[in-house]
């Protein structure tokens, strides 16, 4: 392991009341790829770990005859068990605001320790009100665009007399289902660089008239060391990573998952249009040619789990799709992957990748002062 040299450390993260030693948060990745395995070792290695929320479940031998029963219950004892292996670290929870059962996951959530809350895949505008009064849960919405932000930190002064306790701004080099219209991703406007300077600027009156601070951490498409580096040169005060947890022995994906981000090339990343109605980043597979060509619908709707999905217009159920990839049925599913899964060429322990991301950090801080 490479000797510490602290003058050119990364600064630790603070979010609230919590610290992690790196200014790096682990993304969550549902249906089963980011779960306690995952984020506990994340977490040990000096991170936040994050376990994803969505169709948790499938841990679970009653998942298939009582999905939500199974997913609530799991989702509890994932906390649980990634908080006794964490060593004392971070753990948080990636849970989508367009869940049926959002509030409820919400609320269990924080009633299992999770040190804190991170929520897309819609605004959530409501989501103070669903902790409970004896909880120190952190609350992190994700946005992307200063607008969304100013929104978020006005309802909640308004309505629960508090602001966020950071914000995560992600782009549309991130992987899974995109906040973007699929046209607006490659513009320069929407680039990540950009938006998290707009949500800086659009946090900072509220940081000054209420003597706090909202961390912004920058998401999507950031893959070194030099990567976290120079966006923290930007202002940010971490990144949250994702594709490149995947290649990790911990991850508690499948080995065929983790292989197909092995042999993925750039011709291989593609952008879907997701039968929940948002665009999404996947890697080719014979299960997408298969929906191309149209060959199948769903029969029925399993899982219940997205608000905006319309089972019976779509051409496939992305749940059923997603747990067979899980677990290494791509022939029944398929891989999602941020825009830098090609670059991916081995697997190894989270505790190796957090050192060569802090190594390539110290590297850039170091060229940095020597050219200033």
């Amino acid at each position: 392991m490479t000797s510490k040299t602290t003058n050119f450390d990364p600064p630790p993260l603070r979010i609230g009341h919590i610290e992690s030693q790196y200014p790096i948060i682990q993304g969550g990745m549902g249906v089963g790829i980011s779960m306690a395995g995952l984020a506990s070792a994340v977490s040990r290695a000096g991170g936040i770990g994050v376990i994803a929320a969505v169709l948790i479940g499938i841990t679970e031998k009653d998942f298939y005859s009582d999905p939500q029963g199974a997913t609530h219950r799991a989702l509890s004892k994932q906390i649980k068990k990634a908080k006794e292996a964490s060593g004392g670290g971070p753990i948080g929870v990636n849970i989508m605001v367009a869940l049926q059962d959002y509030d409820e996951m919400v609320g269990i959530a924080a009633r299992a320790g999770a040190d804190l809350i991170i929520s897309g895949a819609g605004l959530p505008l409501k989501m103070p009100a669903m902790i409970p009064e004896d909880c120190r849960t952190a609350l992190v919405p994700i946005v992307s665009s200063g607008r969304a932000a100013q929104l978020i930190c006005r309802r909640w002064k308004e309505h629960y007399d508090r602001l966020p306790d950071a914000f995560v701004v992600e782009g549309p080099k991130a992987g899974g289902h995109l906040g973007f219209k699929a046209e607006d991703l490659g513009k320069p406007e929407f680039q990540v660089e950009n938006l998290v300077k707009d949500v800086i600027n659009a946090v900072r009156p509220y940081e000054d008239k209420y003597s706090t601070s909202i961390p912004v951490v920058a998401a999507g498409g950031i893959y070194t060391g030099e990567d976290i580096y120079r966006f923290l040169e930007m202002g940010v005060a971490g990144v949250q990573m994702g594709t490149r947890f995947v290649a990790t022995h911990e991850c508690d994906a499948s080995q065929e998952f983790k292989n197909a981000y092995l042999k993925a090339s750039k011709d291989d990343v593609l952008i879907i249009k997701s039968p929940v109605g948002m665009p999404g980043r996947a890697l080719k597979g014979p299960f997408l040619e298969k929906m191309a060509r149209g060959e199948k619908h769903p029969k029925k709707c399993a899982y219940k789990c997205i608000r905006t999905c319309r089972y019976p217009d779509t051409p496939y159920c992305i749940s059923m799709a997603l747990v067979n990839a899980q677990r290494g049925n791509l022939n029944a599913g398929f891989v999602f992957c941020g825009e830098n899964v090609w670059r991916v060429d081995r697997i190894v322990p989270v505790e190796e990748l957090m050192q060569e991301l802090v190594e390539g950090y110290r590297q850039a801080a170091r060229r940095h002062k020597t050219n200033a």
